[in-house]
This record gives structure tokens, C-alpha cells and sequence, in this order.
């Protein structure tokens, strides 16, 4: 059974999740090329053979432009999951950003043609 890592959750920059079909193995985040972080591991404690993984990430992941961090197993090698950062001015063209601008234009025309509906008594 080949090792996979399922993220549950990742909240105030710490990642958990399940580890399945793992031997003996270590997490660990990979940034630039660099190791920058090794993930606590403990026995999962709803599911049968699972591990638990949590890794804080470090401050300096956080920066401009898209940042990504590989978890890796060290038996295999194999990136098992990534975790993916975007911030900062770098994303100010970003489609994402416009399609939230177009999002609030929609809400707000939405609005007016709703409110002169109601005052000129037209559906």
C-alpha cells in the first residue's frame, strides 16, 4: 500500500493530517529546495494504522509571490502532499482578485437595479 498523506486541516500556519500506508518514515517540509521542518508524528487516534501529522510552518514562508512547501516522505522520497502560499503586491494582477471585484460589482448592481424595481413598481 503506497504511502498518502490527506490534509484535515491547516489553520494559523499549522498543517495536520492523516499519514496511511507508511513504514518507517519521517515528514518533512521542503521549501526552496531546504528542509524547513521535520512534522510531529503520533498513532491516529480514530483510525486503525493511521498516523497523525503536525507541522507548524515557519514565518519566513510567508512572503510575496506564491510560495509552495512539499511534504516529503524520507523513505520514499516522494512528495506526499503541498501546501501552496500566495500574498503580497505580486498577486495584485492576480484573476482571482478581479473575479472578487467582479463579484462586488455584480452584488451592487444587483442592488440598484432591485431598489429601482421597487420604486418605479416594475418586476
Amino acid at each position: 500500500m503506497p504511502e498518502t498523506l490527506t490534509c484535515t486541516t491547516l489553520e494559523a500556519g499549522r498543517y495536520e493530517g492523516v499519514l496511511t500506508g507508511a513504514g518507517q518514515t519521517e515528514i518533512e517540509a521542503i521549501h526552496r529546495g531546504k528542509i524547513i521542518g521535520i512534522a510531529q508524528m503520533s498513532p491516529h487516534p480514530e483510525e486503525n494504522g493511521a498516523i497523525a501529522i503536525s507541522l507548524q510552518l515557519p514565518l519566513d514562508v510567508v512572503s510575496d509571490g506564491v510560495q509552495v512547501v512539499g511534504l516529503r516522505s524520507t523513505a520514499t522520497g516522494e512528495v506526499l502532499d503541498r501546501i501552496t502560499l500566495m500574498a503580497g503586491s505580486a498577486l495584485a494582477e492576480d484573476i482571482r482578485g478581479e473575479l472578487v471585484l467582479l463579484r462586488e460589482e455584480l452584488e451592487m448592481l444587483k442592488r440598484a437595479f432591485r431598489r429601482h424595481c421597487t420604486e418605479t413598481g416594475q418586476d
